[in-house]
């Protein structure tokens, strides 16, 4: 039995070390066996750490993008309102959005209204007042609703003659300063803020007193181009009810900046293209009174010249074409048919224009042409009619 054991301890140690052989990896030949120096392998070492720096940047992990990157990438940012920037997919989106850089005379009309403005507002607050025109620009309704800071007091008014509405917003840091300056606050002190309540009557009241004098000023600017009155509809303090148009809609935005020395704020006034589209055609010039080439002045009187100015006409009886062999063919005594009946018509014509066609007669001792067609007409204007009335014309044939 022990002469067994032992044999079949033999044994077992003899499979695991054939085991051991066969699981071993094969031993790597040197690199002077292979011809390879030692130079040529750092080479080749450091060229394989690179590709695979290059394949793991490549196939890593993919890197979270924070809220910042995302809000630049899609080109949105709520908490600060860009309205001049845009970028990412905000760009894409607004791409099809009309510029107000292609109607040109909203510039003169709101530059106009910073003068005006700064006037009227020193008179309204006896105090030194410096209006700025901050910027002009194109956004869509629903994103400057959105941006609108709160507290604040919204104005809709409506243009009458132009049969819509548009939206003046006042801002808190411009309520509080005008309050402070209609109420008699000394200046170098800060109006003092109660956050998380409503406006009173009596401050709704003087703001809403301030809007009517920004809207007067804004009936002269526009008074040039197309007279329109506006009038105040409703003061909201939501911006949810101030809702004129639908969110989607292209509307022109204009922020002014009020500053009384120390105190001051911001008021803007916002117009939807449906607005101003009654006046498109004229917000197209590119200064003030364009004409486009032409002058109603010059133009009637030119009519009226026109139509006193006296023509030659001609009666043509009869024309035939006759080949320039039997022309020069003439002699004295020879005889032209004319193919023409008795009561055939008579062209009148002026040059080479026909105007209409009568019948020859006789008065006393003079050929006549009644007129029996109408006139036909050109392809001008009928201002030449209507400026020229009690002008004769003389007719003479021959």
């Amino acid at each position: 039995m022990a002469g067994k054991d032992i044999d079949q301890d033999a044994l077992a140690a003899e499979w695991g070390l054939a085991l051991e052989e066969e699981t071993a990896p094969a031993p790597k030949p040197q690199l002077s066996e292979i011809g390879i120096d030692a130079e040529m392998a750092d080479q080749w070492a450091a060229m394989v750490d690179e590709s695979l720096l290059a394949s793991g940047a490549k196939g890593g992990a993919e890197r979270i993008l924070n809220q910042e990157e995302i809000d630049g990438l899609l080109g949105f940012n709520l908490s600060e309102a860009n309205f001049n920037d845009n970028s990412g997919i905000r760009a894409i989106i607004d791409s099809a959005m009309v510029s107000y850089e292609r109607l040109p005379m909203l510039e003169i009309v709101f530059d106009r209204l910073v003068r005006l403005l700064t006037t009227s507002l020193r008179n309204f607050t006896s105090d030194n007042v410096e209006v700025s025109l901050d910027r002009i620009t194109s956004v869509r309704f629903g994103d400057y609703l959105n941006s609108i800071p709160l507290p604040a007091i919204l104005a809709v008014f409506k243009a009458e003659e132009w049969e819509n509405f548009g939206l003046c917003t006042v801002n808190s840091s411009l309520i509080y300063s005008i309050i402070d300056v209609l109420l008699g606050g000394r200046r170098g002190h800060s109006s003092v803020r109660i956050e998380g309540r409503p406006y009173t009557t009596i401050e709704t009241s003087l703001v809403k007193r301030m809007i009517e004098v920004m809207l007067a000023d804004a009936e002269l600017a526009f008074k040039p181009l197309s007279p329109v009155k506006f009038n105040i509809d409703r003061l909201e303090t939501n911006p949810r009810f101030a809702a004129i148009t639908r969110p989607a809609n292209a509307a022109i935005l204009i922020r002014l900046r009020i500053d009384m020395e120390d105190r001051g704020g911001t008021a803007e006034l916002l117009l939807p293209y449906a607005t101003i589209e009654p006046i498109r055609g004229v917000l197209l010039q590119m200064f003030m009174g364009e004409k486009f080439g032409r002058d109603p002045i010059w133009e009637g009187h030119l009519a009226t010249e026109i139509a006193q100015a006296e023509i030659a006409v001609d009666a043509v009886l009869y024309e035939s074409k006759l080949p320039l062999r039997q022309i020069m063919g003439l002699r004295v005594g020879d005889t032209l048919p004319l193919e023409i009946k008795p009561d055939a018509s008579v062209t009148v014509r002026c040059g080479d224009w026909t105007l209409t066609e009568g019948r020859m007669g006789r008065i006393g001792e003079r050929v006549a042409v009644r007129v029996t067609k109408p006139l036909r007409k050109p392809k001008t204007t009928l201002a030449m009619f209507e400026n020229s009335e009690g002008a004769t014309s003389r007719v003479e044939t021959s």
